[in-house]
């Protein structure tokens, strides 16, 4: 197996703004070319760089934003829907904060700003085909978080009803998924009812296993969890689609330990940090995805309570790249080998 991880790749939500060079898709690809990126990460609720309806109807637009990309030298790694799919579960709690996920005509109507949610992620996987991708990257949305902690106690079955309701509202949307050929990796991610591999297990058989259901593997939420994020790559290697590489530290203390107090993001002692700042251990991520064959993308994305978006995007092409590795087509032993002799294993073994 001599497959690669390709990078380094940036995911671009985090940079965008109103301001030169990160206002327009060629510029900002420049930008990150610049930087030494080789990939991006496109999100396609922002029209400043995607046009999503056109993308899921016209293969010319789509050839268009490609070669945008293409003249700097950059590839689409992916398509991100994680503001819509967040919309396709929603708990009434959320619903006037995730109101701004979604456009001013359905702001107030929970059904319309779902159908619209789900219209989206939809032309997501048609969008993904036009451009000759094989997987896009979101969220699922959460229907059960806010019952996250046992107590009050939750009454028997609701977690089930929860997952079965979100796969009822998933398997749709997967389905022309798979028609076009296109994994959905979701984001495990708290905020959402599939945030760690239990939930993820519940999810993917409330849905008969799709095959299409993937897995965005970013350790910085499993790290602020306390998981096992390398162990997580040995039990879900088949089902990782997509990598994010994103920081985090966690530094419990004698007032505050995983859910932080409700403090602000510098205060918490669980946090996001620029790559190479935090404490996951990417040595061991980059050696485990390889020693699976993960052939995809190691995405930065940024997020960090303290450095600065475009320092943390300089400093984060080279940590990537010295952190990728070339697969090895020998074993290192090779040399001192034998041949296959059967009879010599014979004499060898006694018999």
């Amino acid at each position: 197996m001599s497959s690669s991880i390709k990078g380094p790749a940036l995911f671009l939500a985090q940079f965008l703004s109103d301001e030169a060079p990160f206002n327009s898709l060629p510029t900002i690809v420049k930008w990150a070319a610049d930087l030494g990126y080789k990939g991006v990460q496109i999100p396609t609720w922002d029209a400043r760089v995607f046009d999503l309806d056109k993308a899921a109807s016209s293969q010319t637009y789509c050839d268009e934003i490609a070669g945008i990309c293409a003249e700097h030298g950059i590839a689409i790694t992916e398509l991100s829907c994680h503001l819509q799919g967040q919309l396709v579960a929603v708990h009434p709690a959320y619903d006037t904060s995730f109101d701004g996920f979604a456009p001013a005509h359905v702001h107030g109507s929970p059904a319309a700003r779902q159908e619209w949610a789900v219209d989206q992620v939809t032309k997501v996987a048609k969008a993904s085909k036009n451009l000759g991708l094989t997987g896009a990257v979101g969220f699922t949305g959460s229907l059960a978080f806010p019952y996250l902690y046992p107590w009050p106690q939750r009454p028997a079955g609701m977690i089930d009803e929860a997952f079965t309701e979100l796969a009822r509202r998933w398997k749709p949307i997967l389905d022309v998924f798979d028609e076009n050929g296109v994994d959905m990796g979701f984001e495990i991610h708290p905020g959402e009812d599939v945030f760690d591999g239990t939930t993820f297990d519940r999810f993917l058989s409330a849905l008969d296993n799709h095959s299409r259901c993937t897995i965005t593997y970013d350790p910085s939420h499993f790290l602020l969890q306390q998981m096992d994020y390398l162990g997580f790559i040995d039990v879900y290697h088949d089902r990782i689609s997509a990598f994010h590489v994103k920081d985090a530290e966690f530094n419990p203390t004698a007032k505050q330990g995983v859910y932080s107090g409700y403090s602000d993001w510098t205060d918490r002692a669980a946090r996001f940090r620029s790559l190479g700042d935090g404490q996951v251990d990417f040595k061991g991520i980059f050696s485990r995805l390889t020693q699976y064959g993960f052939d995809g993308w190691a995405v930065l994305e940024w997020e960090c309570c303290l450095k600065h978006p475009e320092q943390g995007a300089a400093e984060g092409a080279p940590f990537i790249a010295d952190h990728l590795i070339r697969r090895t087509e020998t074993a290192f032993d090779d040399f001192a080998g034998g041949g296959s002799d059967p009879v010599a294993f014979h004499k060898m073994m006694g018999f």
